[in-house]
């Protein structure tokens, strides 16, 4: 079931809302909110990155990371562990 959803915004972020909207070929400006809403679930939080980082550099530290000269090499070692 459908809900409507008012917000009040500025005049001038409602217009570049609209204008986004229609440049990125949404059919409407629900349908570009929805777009963003389902996106954001695919970005993690400050926190969060903080946190990989704090972890990534122990790693490093404790030389748990691999020497590559390329992705595809960085894979081969990694997989054949």
């Amino acid at each position: 079931m459908r809900q409507v959803l008012s917000l009040s915004l500025p005049q001038q972020t409602t217009k570049e809302i609209k204008k986004k909207a229609k440049q990125k070929g949404f059919a409407s400006v629900s349908s570009y909110i929805k777009y963003l809403f389902e996106a954001d679930n695919d970005v993690i939080s400050v926190a969060q990155l903080l946190k990989d980082v704090e972890e990534t550099e122990r790693d490093y530290e404790e030389g748990k990371c691999i020497q590559a000269a390329s992705i595809t090499e960085a894979l081969k070692i990694y997989d054949s562990k």
